[in-house]
């Protein structure tokens, strides 16, 4: 007996019918939370799961710094600031810390991303460029962060540590981190090599927090040096941080966080305008 042959527009399917829906792309609304905590958490997993060298390799390296400090100058050098110069070095050591591993983490991940050729899997999720520069720099701004907790409670174990002003030690905990974070960022757009890195670390980023008043106080200096010195932006953030742990400040504290402020947008815009037209990361 011969199967009955059904009318062709009441066959059944072939396949099952796919919902219209089921092929939409998915609606954002005006910032796209989802993908910039994930790019964050991608961040900071990036840094966390090798600690040893991300967080204690710092801390230790901080310590061996005030250690030379402390065999050249012995516990008794003169005071500074109204504390001792341990006291005073203390908060310029945790600053240069906390803002070399914000630098050092999204400028490495940028420039890794780059060599190894999946860059492009940072350029085509559904993430706007101010989405993709906060991601990373709020990934560098942890691992600064972090970095500084660390090194300021390995500190604490041999020089009593303050705090003076919360406000200014937080804020410019954060801003310098950022700051350096989204120079991080700039600079992994702008190489292609870790020797174009490397460049820009020593000749760039390493003189400038030397300079900026990270071992002594710049009212030590020659008139024209304090003037030079006060033109460094890394000057501030270091300047209104020791101001928070010990109440002591060189500079005006008004104007180091006018310029905070001003570089992070300056740098944000620059960033942005990087990953808006591809400069140096598309083929």
């Amino acid at each position: 007996m011969q199967r009955s042959q059904l009318p062709p527009s009441r066959a059944a399917p072939i396949f099952p019918p796919i919902m219209s829906r089921t092929l939409a792309p998915r609606r954002y609304g005006t910032v796209n939370w989802i993908g910039l905590w994930t790019l964050y958490r991608k961040e900071v997993r990036r840094f966390w799961t090798v600690a040893t060298q991300t967080v204690l390799a710092p801390m230790v390296t901080t310590l061996l710094f005030l250690a030379v400090f402390v065999l050249a100058l012995g516990r008794g050098a003169n005071a500074v600031g109204g504390v001792s110069y341990m006291e005073f070095l203390a908060p310029g050591l945790i600053m240069m810390a906390m803002t070399q591993n914000a630098f050092a983490n999204t400028s490495s991940s940028l420039l890794i991303a780059k060599i190894q050729g999946n860059i492009v899997d940072l350029l085509m999720p559904p993430l706007s460029p101010v989405e993709t520069t906060l991601a990373l720099a709020l990934g560098g701004l942890t691992r600064g962060v972090v970095v500084g907790v660390a090194t300021a409670a390995a500190i604490w174990v041999f020089v009593p540590l303050t705090v003076a002003e919360p406000f200014f030690l937080v804020f410019h905990a954060v801003m310098a981190s950022l700051m350096l974070a989204q120079i991080g960022v700039l600079a992994g757009i702008a190489c292609d090599k870790f020797d174009h890195l490397a460049g820009i670390t020593n000749f760039v980023v390493t003189p400038l927090a030397f300079l900026s008043g990270t071992f002594y106080s710049t009212e030590r200096l020659p008139e024209i040096a304090q003037v030079l010195a006060h033109l460094n932006p890394f000057f501030y953030m270091i300047d209104g941080f020791r101001y928070g742990m010990i109440g002591h400040a060189d500079g005006s504290l008004l104007l180091g966080i006018v310029t905070l402020t001003g570089v992070n947008a300056a740098l944000l815009l620059i960033n942005y305008r990087g990953f808006k037209t591809g400069w140096r990361l598309k083929a």
